[in-house]
């Protein structure tokens, strides 16, 4: 009784000293600060679009920038601010999803490798090393053309390519939690190995998951600007920084704005993303909690 109450008053404490540290990270409160920015753009951005990011106008084709069309016009007269704004959204799913798969499949392979050992060890970490050994976004290309073009088999194809970042980091946290005297001590009492990797174990390695995939989700976000920028990912017309981009590239000279945006867009998300990685990196470190 005595440990749960310290349980119950110590948590809290730990949970504001993360947060405290966080908010003193000026670079890191930066990074979140874009990265919600970006969050609520997406939210907003079907009810706030001033134009139909899809319609073509072709009495407005490529249109610089002015007080009616704030980030010029596309090859189609499409207006490029509202385009963008659809983007956002595109951009933050494709990221968020893929991350999601990633861990979804990654964080059990893991759990189960490093808890149970043996001959399941060996064959998950003979396949995850397999995958690692090709690079993340050689990978994520081939799975997304092998799948076909869409943003739903991009997200597929980039979270199958981040997933054994997530099985080998678990696996580290659970063979250095497994051997803990707390762990040791509910297998002498007869807990069921399920229950302990869920409560003993998984809550001990989800900080440094966290953290791993915060970061990816930036890698995720460019795999799929990528991926669509290559015709594998959102496909036309809806709009995609990415593809946005490969329709830029046409026209550098005569409409530089077309891949301005969509260029500074991608790159704040992703320096927003790594800035909040960094933070909350070193926020969670147990060796300063």
């Amino acid at each position: 009784m005595t440990l749960a109450i310290t349980d119950e008053v110590a948590l809290p404490k730990k949970r504001n000293r993360i947060l405290a540290k966080f908010l003193k990270n000026r670079a890191a409160v930066f990074g979140a600060a874009i990265v919600l920015f970006f969050v609520l753009i997406a939210i907003v951005s079907p009810f706030v679009a001033p134009f139909d990011p899809v319609k073509p106008s072709f009495s407005t084709i490529r249109k610089a920038p002015s007080a009616l069309y704030w980030f010029g016009t596309d090859e189609l007269g499409r207006d490029v601010f509202s385009r963008m704004l659809l983007g956002t959204r595109a951009s933050l799913s494709a990221g968020v999803i893929s991350v999601g798969i990633a861990i979804i499949l990654g964080v059990p392979f893991g759990l189960i490798s490093g808890y149970f050992g043996g001959w399941l060890d060996a064959a998950i970490s003979r396949a995850t090393e397999a995958m690692l050994s090709i690079p993340f976004l050689i990978l994520a290309i081939a799975l997304a053309a092998f799948l076909g073009p869409s943003m739903t088999n991009a997200m597929i194809a980039i979270g199958l390519s981040a997933m054994p970042i997530f099985v080998r980091l678990t696996r580290g946290q659970v063979l250095a939690v497994r051997a803990e005297d707390y762990v040791e001590g509910a297998r002498a009492i007869g807990l069921p190995d399920f229950w302990i990797i869920v409560r003993y174990i998984l809550p001990n390695a989800l900080p440094p998951i966290l953290v791993q995939a915060t970061l990816t989700i930036a890698s995720a976000i460019i795999a799929e600007a990528s991926l669509s920028f290559l015709g594998l990912g959102q496909q036309p017309p809806n709009p995609s920084w990415g593809s946005m981009l490969n329709t830029a590239k046409n026209f550098m000279s005569q409409a530089p704005w077309m891949s301005i945006f969509p260029g500074s867009a991608i790159f704040l998300i992703v320096l927003g993303f790594n800035l909040m990685g960094d933070g909350l990196r070193d926020a969670l470190d147990p060796r300063e909690n």
